[in-house]
């Protein structure tokens, strides 16, 4: 009998990387209950919360970001990388992994570059249909690439690559009629009216909300239900915006926790363009227009809702054609029953199922462990 799996986890930053991150770990203790999970993230960010409300350890690293605009700050980011590069190699050095997983965000890559030079072996999960330049770089080391779309071999060495798709959380399925109507009465919405669910990520988006708050500005009421998530950094102004501006077809959130009932009580899904999200838009087969973030590193949400309009699995509005078209065009395709219907069909062909369990199988192989050895 082998000793417990150890694996650390690194990653995080946004909800589209630690909700995967926490569907692997997750996984693997389904299938080894004993096995041994560290999650390694960015000091600061979410994942030092909703990490241990999963039920997890977590370290953190000072890492941070580029940012875009000039900073101060960017001057900081040569020290907090050799900083947290140090403390990755004495945290591989303490909890002994037998393997790392990478799931992107600040900490995975001082995280998996210690891995490499101390010989554990590790998996880097890619959740885009376009691979960054710091996961082509690590990915010649790693053992796999676990991967959401097909032809990646232009990022990746293709004996390396597993077409595994993104995790996606615990619910998230095609609602049955019976879920749409539990959906309905937890938002306490008018089953007889259509449902726009407005998604600007975990953290909010400054498009989406300005387009929803002109849209409402403009309109009394309207023959169709709004669920607005806007977004921690947003909620504050929104919760003023509608407290001036009531509409009782509006039901606003700083966040849904209970996102498998959002999706069940859309109809249509007005998003950004993270690799986690469309996933779960995927398997929920929810038709969707998306509006990539311009601020994304290496334009990865363009990228990822084009690999989805190319399909006609959705539709794609620009950022800086939002403000003239976003909601018009929802109002249109809500009002379409038959365009509702193929654009549900196409994205629900674009799901791939079982996905965290794919990737902690993957995990487990390259190990060496088999259903003769597991504890």
């Amino acid at each position: 009998m082998r000793k417990a799996l150890r694996v650390i986890v690194s990653g995080g930053g946004t909800g589209g990387h630690i909700f995967p991150a926490i569907s692997i770990a997750n996984a693997l203790k389904d299938i080894l209950p004993n096995c041994e999970i560290l999650f390694v993230g960015a000091l600061g960010r979410m994942e030092m919360e909703r990490v241990p409300a999963a039920g997890y350890e977590i370290v953190g690293l000072p890492v941070a970001g580029l940012k875009r605009s000039f900073s101060a700050d960017n001057l900081k980011l040569p020290f907090k990388l050799i900083k947290s590069l140090g403390m990755a190699s004495g945290i591989i050095k303490r909890f002994r992994p037998d393997v790392a997983v990478g799931v992107g965000g600040y900490a995975s890559a001082p995280l998996l570059l210690m891995a490499s030079v101390k010989g554990v072996p590790y998996v880097i999960q890619e959740q885009n249909s376009f691979a960054g330049v710091t996961n082509r770089i690590l990915g010649r080391g790693a053992k796999s690439v676990c991967v959401a779309y097909p032809s990646m071999e232009r990022f990746f060495p293709e004996d390396k690559i597993k077409l595994t798709g993104n995790p996606v959380r615990k619910g998230i399925e095609r609602a049955t009629g019976e879920m749409r109507e539990q959906a309905i009465k937890f938002f306490n919405l008018d089953g007889g009216k259509k449902t726009i669910l407005i998604l600007g990520g975990s953290l909010g988006a400054g498009t989406l909300n300005s387009c929803v708050k002109s849209w409402i500005e403009q309109r009394v009421s309207e023959d169709i239900n709004i669920i607005w998530q806007c977004g921690k950094f947003y909620y504050r102004d929104i919760k003023l915006f509608n407290e001036k501006n009531p509409r009782d077809f509006v039901r606003c959130f700083e966040f849904i926790k209970e996102m498998e009932l959002a999706y069940a009580a859309a109809d249509l899904v007005i998003s950004r363009a993270g690799a986690g999200t469309i996933s779960e838009l995927c398997i929920a087969a929810k038709a969707t227009i998306f509006v990539p973030s311009p601020n994304v590193a290496e334009d990865h949400q363009r990228h990822n809702a084009m690999a989805l309009v190319e399909k006609g699995a959705a539709i794609m509005v620009p950022d800086n054609e939002a403000k003239d078209r976003l909601m018009a065009e929802a109002l249109k395709i809500i009002n379409n029953p038959q365009k509702l219907t193929l654009l549900e069909k196409n994205i629900e062909e674009m799901a791939i199922g079982d996905s965290a369990e794919k990737i902690a199988n993957e995990v487990i192989r390259i190990c060496g462990y088999n259903e003769n050895n597991l504890e």
